[in-house]
């Protein structure tokens, strides 16, 4: 069983900067590809980032590649996403995720391969 709690979340002007961060409770953290959602109002909720175990390999959506930088510390038992050059099309409610996926260097991309969910944190970007 693993617990995540996100945090980071605010509001932010349009090429601005936030730091999201998501902490897991529970063992076997460094066993568990990580990765991060988001859903906007009336919007499915939409893949964003993912990490492998290891952290060697990393995975975006096309729309933050070059923005965003997901990373995660295993000694922590912590998973970030920073986001940089906001946008307002940024806003939603961001979730950290946690599934035992495929191997140690596996990136995880589905929802549906996803095993524990986070409550989500508001991002908010004004133009």
């Amino acid at each position: 069983q693993v617990q995540l709690v996100e945090s980071g979340g605010g509001l932010a002007q349009a090429g601005g900067s936030l730091r999201l961060s998501c902490a897991a409770s529970g063992r076997s953290f460094s066993a568990y590809a990580m990765g991060w959602f988001r859903q906007a109002p009336g919007k499915d909720r939409e893949y964003v980032a993912a990490i492998s175990w290891n952290g060697s390999n990393t995975s975006y959506v096309d729309s933050v590649k070059g923005r965003f930088i997901i990373s995660r510390d295993n000694a922590k038992h912590t998973v970030s996403l920073q986001m940089n050059s906001l946008k307002p099309d940024d806003t939603a409610v961001y979730f950290c995720a946690a599934g035992v996926g495929g191997g140690p260097t596996m990136v995880v991309v589905t929802p549906h391969s996803y095993d524990y969910w986070g409550q989500g944190t508001q991002v908010t970007v004004y133009s």
